[in-house]
């Protein structure tokens, strides 16, 4: 999974901003004035985000409305996944990253993993 381009990731901010689905006119809207694509271009690359898996859609009128797959934590999760999987020691790159945490991060971490480990018992 590759990060997101630059016009992918301003229409998953717009789509993750909304209170519920967008049109891709929605979308367009929200964009600041000096970034706005060509309606056909968000239009194709917001079809591409579906084929992808990140956007579901559903028909209303003649237009989609747009709706996010996943959240923006689940996409970074899935980035961060496929950063470990370029290392061959995991557990030594998340020591480094967990090196890296304030205290309250740390904490949370911490009560995360207390979870998961409760959960695989």
């Amino acid at each position: 999974m590759a990060m997101f381009g630059e016009l992918e990731a301003a229409i998953m901010d717009a789509v993750w901003a909304a209170d519920g689905p967008v049109t891709v006119r929605e979308i367009l809207s929200g964009l600041p004035p000096d970034r706005k694509p060509a309606y056909t271009t968000l239009q194709t690359v917001t079809e591409i985000l579906h084929r992808k898996g990140w956007l579901s859609r559903a028909k209303d009128g003649k237009a989609f409305r747009y709706a996010a797959t996943a959240g923006r934590e689940e996409y970074t999760a899935r980035l961060m996944d496929e950063a470990l999987a370029q290392t061959t020691d995991r557990t030594a790159a998340l020591v480094h990253f967990a090196d890296r945490l304030d205290p309250a991060e740390a904490a949370e971490l911490a009560a995360a993993l207390a979870r998961a480990a409760g959960d695989r018992s």
